[in-house]
């Protein structure tokens, strides 16, 4: 069970940092406008929850 929460999190964090780079990278080209940057804040914010909520539960298991 800790091995899957273990990849799980890893996932989801590397999701996140995709998300990011995606949104820096619009940015900086300029191209998509508010809309897009506005999704992919949300995409963000949500896949950072997954992240940290997946890594919580796994803490609580290996503490026992």
């Amino acid at each position: 069970m800790t091995t899957v929460l273990t990849v799980l999190v890893a996932i989801a964090m590397l999701a996140t940092l995709g998300v990011v780079i995606a949104g820096v990278l619009g940015m900086s080209g300029g191209e998509g406008g508010s809309r897009r940057s506005n999704v992919l804040m949300r995409w963000r914010i949500g896949l950072q929850f997954t992240a940290v909520a997946l890594f919580a539960i796994l803490m609580m298991l290996l503490r026992q």
